[in-house]
């Protein structure tokens, strides 16, 4: 574990990047959701100043290390959605603890970070930046008038760091922050994103914060996306000779699915549909069906965007080439409804799968005879 949590880092950065990721001024963490448990692999010298940690009891524990009891948890369950759509999240305020125990309120922002070459998920950065009330009311014990929030409960705030931790005050309210802190964080993220563009150009494995599309859509090509936009159901081809069998193109019709823009879905696994209650099995069946290039059909729980859910007529099939390779997968995903018998189903999916393999050997062909 401790080699892949150095390899984290080291593989995409210059050696440098700690050193200058721990000159910056602000409280933040790197997290990689490859790893299992999603573990802090960095942690920076002004966010282990703030909780009172040590760096050696950070690195590798995720980062609800800093969660408690009283911690709101429709927030952390934004924060686990954000990171299942690989987005970025703002929460205004979140009750987090020091090593002590004290609990304080920050303004949470975490963004996601790409590989520019492939577009996968490379890391997450979660900066958290504490929320001090102004003096003139710390003796009243509120919070700033302007951030007060009436629907929250009791809470016990610090305003100091963890050594002072006994030296705190009451509140019933909330602290919030401010646009202007919001925009602090901000431009605290574009700092440590500039930094870590930086020095990932000095090893030549480039990150951004915003996913590339463009390799992907060069994967399909242009004759074989036209020959794919005629087909009017929801489906996605998956590449499965790229690491984690990325979506290499995805219907119109499968984007008003799930709710999701193209450039949110290329370059994912189709994993980013599950939830909480989704069955792990079904899951590995999948996965084991792309590995083994068979075809698989299955109901499973998939969650949309906005974080419904539906049951999901999964069809999956390998797709050959004019040469008689696998180039894709295809999967075919349709929302049971009472209107739809299974056989209707069967019948829909068996016909999309036709149609694209019908697709991808007609541009297989042409792009021989112009070769």
């Amino acid at each position: 574990m401790e080699q892949l949590l150095e390899e984290s880092i080291n593989n995409r950065y210059s050696c440098w990047v700690r050193e200058a990721l721990d000159e910056l001024p602000q409280s933040f963490a790197i997290t990689d959701p490859e790893i299992p448990g999603h573990p802090i692999v960095f942690a920076s010298t002004q966010l282990l100043k703030m909780f009172g940690y040590s760096r050696h009891e950070v690195i590798g524990r995720n980062i609800s290390l800093f969660q408690g009891v009283a911690t709101n948890r429709t927030s952390l369950l934004d924060i686990r959605h954000a990171v299942r759509d690989e987005t970025n999240i703002l929460i205004p305020s979140l009750l987090n603890y020091h090593k002590n125990g004290t609990p304080f309120w920050i303004l949470f922002r975490m963004f996601p970070v790409f590989g520019v070459q492939d577009g996968k998920l490379v890391h997450f950065v979660a900066l958290q930046v504490p929320i001090f009330p102004p003096r003139s009311t710390t003796l009243l014990g509120f919070c700033r008038r302007e951030v007060i929030c009436s629907d929250t409960v009791p809470t016990r705030i610090s305003n100091l760091s963890p050594d002072d931790g006994n030296n705190t005050e009451l509140t019933d309210t909330t602290c919030k922050a401010s646009e202007l802190e919001k925009c602090g964080a901000d431009s605290a993220m574009t700092s440590i994103l500039s930094l870590l563009t930086h020095y990932s150009q000095l090893t030549g494995r480039l990150v951004s914060g915003q996913r590339c599309c463009s390799s992907y859509m060069n994967r399909v090509g242009v004759s074989l996306n036209i020959s794919l936009g005629r087909i009017k159901q929801s489906f996605v081809l998956v590449d499965p000779h790229k690491t984690d069998n990325p979506i290499v193109y995805a219907s119109d019709a499968f984007l008003d699915l799930t709710g999701y823009t193209r450039h949110e879905v290329l370059g994912r696994n189709c994993r980013f549909l599950s939830g909480q209650e989704t069955d792990v099995s079904i899951q590995s069946q999948i996965t084991n069906s792309i590995q083994t290039g068979k075809s698989c059909t299955a109901c499973i729980l998939s969650y949309r965007k906005d974080g419904s859910s539906f049951w999901n007529a999964l069809h999956m099939s390998p797709v050959r080439n004019a040469s008689g390779n696998i180039a894709y997968i295809v999967e075919v995903h349709m929302e049971v409804t009472h209107d739809i018998q299974n056989l209707s189903v069967e019948i829909m999916q068996l016909s999309v799968v036709g149609a694209v393999k019908i697709a991808v050997r007609s541009s297989g062909m042409i792009a021989s005879t112009s070769d």
